[in-house]
């Protein structure tokens, strides 16, 4: 008995490998930090790229986190160093799914040699505990099974998403293939949550993720096959905020689904509410500093920020749309504008910038903004967004009611919920399009008139619940307890 208390007690070796994408690798960062404050170790694995581009670890944590590239295999068709969805346009993410089925060789290598016995025997040393993996890795957890390693999947969407997929028995029950069928709610949703569902453009979105892609794989199959093979499902959601679908997990999908918490950025919201009022930073380049000079300048909740994420496909038109959109709005913006793969900027329409610039309303920034910092700043009353979550998680750390004008994946089903939670309002959709009269009057009822201020005064009632870092934290501790009661029986015997 004293020997299984001191294992559950020694702390954890964790390894760490999230989907090719920024919208996930930052969660699971945020997860392995997270571990790493509790005194565990983790092993964080991407490619190579990806690792270079990541934000500098906390501090505190850093000898605790290792970083372990594996390079991706040559694709045909893959650009050259492309490593992640932000360096591919939207038709070549199913290359990079292929490259990244190309990297079970090598991870088999890689756990072979962390099961070996190589090093200390201690934190990174010793075997890994458990592998937190992504969606897309239903080739691991075999792998994971020789060497007797437990594996959890760690989904980044919220509870709402992770729902309407529903595992694949249920799916087998009820099929669906057609984006007709995810206009509706599944039968096992609760009728409270009628309004979960698909709408037009984001239904045939995920309709094509039920199909094969280039790697002869659907990205149906892969979620299906990665929950029956593993043991523990973690969703990045919360009671607070998701609800009941929090508890439906578990009973749908048969086996432990564990809320990591919000894992919002605290750290980085901390700081940028110290900086973001200030004349700027040592490190900012020209460009950034002339942005926050900007804001400083505009009254206070003034301002529009817009921002569709690092691989939220906007097509030509749409960015003409949004344009007259915010010009008919008549309210301050800050738009940080994604630049097309293989092209220096996106279309705007003719004089669209320097009329924005001679009113002194609104400022366009083509490439990376530092969004927290952004979000942060006392002139932001408000945000334009594709409604992923990471970035809806950014913005209720400063409170912000939201625009909403989601483009594909969970971002929908995300809409919809904070639709129905009043902390914002969505874009009408067209069919497949919009139109700038639709994105300037739902702007307006967001900023200017009566309806948005009880839509604020939810977002802030929001904030709140995000920031309380007690309860948040709590969810971390109840997960480590989780992986330290649930290694294996036969962590102690050799690796095969």
């Amino acid at each position: 008995m004293a020997e299984t208390k001191k294992d559950e007690a020694s702390p954890l070796h964790v390894v760490v490998f999230p989907w090719l994408a920024f919208g996930h690798i930052i969660p699971f960062l945020e997860l392995s930090e997270q571990l790493a404050k509790r005194g565990h170790f983790v092993t964080f694995v991407s490619a190579p790229r990806n690792l270079a581009r990541l934000r500098p670890v906390v501090q505190e944590v850093r000898p605790r986190i290792r970083l372990a590239p594996l390079p991706l295999p040559r694709v045909e068709g893959l650009p050259a160093g492309a490593e992640s969805t932000a360096d591919v346009p939207p038709e070549k993410v199913e290359l990079l799914k292929v490259a990244f089925d190309g990297l079970a060789a090598p991870f088999a290598a890689f756990l072979a040699v962390a099961c070996a016995g190589v090093g200390t025997g201690e934190g990174h040393g010793r075997k890994p505990d458990w592998i937190v993996l992504d969606f897309a890795q239903h080739w691991l957890p075999p792998i994971a099974d020789e060497h007797r390693v437990p594996c959890a999947a760690f989904f980044i969407f919220p509870a709402a998403c992770v729902a309407f997929i529903g595992p694949k028995a249920l799916n087998d029950a009820h099929p669906r293939s057609a984006a007709a069928d995810f206009t509706v709610p599944p039968p096992w949703i609760p009728s409270p949550l009628s309004h979960l569902a698909y709408r037009g453009h984001e239904a045939e979105w995920i309709a094509g993720a039920w199909r094969p892609n280039a790697s002869g794989v659907s990205d149906i199959a892969r979620v299906w096959e990665t929950t029956e093979r593993c043991p523990l499902l973690v969703c990045r959601c919360s009671r607070e905020v998701d609800g009941p679908l929090c508890a439906l997990l578990g009973d749908l999908y048969g086996k432990p689904v564990l809320p990591s918490g919000l894992l919002a950025p605290h750290a980085a919201a901390t700081s940028a509410s110290s900086a973001a009022g200030a004349d700027g930073r040592n490190d900012d380049d020209e460009e950034t500093a002339g942005l926050m000079r900007w804001l400083d300048a505009q009254p206070g909740r003034s301002v529009l920020y817009v921002a569709f994420g690092s691989e939220a496909p906007l097509a030509p038109e749409h960015v003409r749309a949004l344009a007259l959109g915010l010009e008919l709005a008549g309210v301050r913006f800050l738009w940080a504008l994604r630049r097309p793969i293989g092209e220096q900027r996106p279309e705007l329409p003719d004089g669209f910038e320097a009329r924005a610039r001679a009113a002194g309303r609104g400022l366009v920034r083509v490439g990376w903004v530092p969004q927290v910092r952004v979000l942060a700043h006392a002139a932001v009353g408000a945000f334009l967004t594709h409604a992923g979550w990471s970035s809806l998680v950014e913005s209720f750390l400063f409170g912000h009611p939201l625009v909403m004008l989601p483009l594909f994946a969970d971002q929908g089903l995300t809409a919809r919920l904070m639709a129905a939670r009043r902390v914002g309002l969505e874009v009408p959709w067209d069919g497949r399009s919009f139109g700038g009269e639709d994105v300037a009057a739902t702007v307006r009822r967001v900023m200017v008139e009566e309806e948005g201020k009880a839509l604020a005064r939810n977002a802030r009632e929001m904030q709140g619940v995000f920031w309380d870092t007690a309860r948040q934290g709590r969810y971390i501790d109840e997960l480590v307890e989780h992986l330290q009661r649930r290694r294996r029986r036969e962590q102690d015997a050799p690796c095969t």
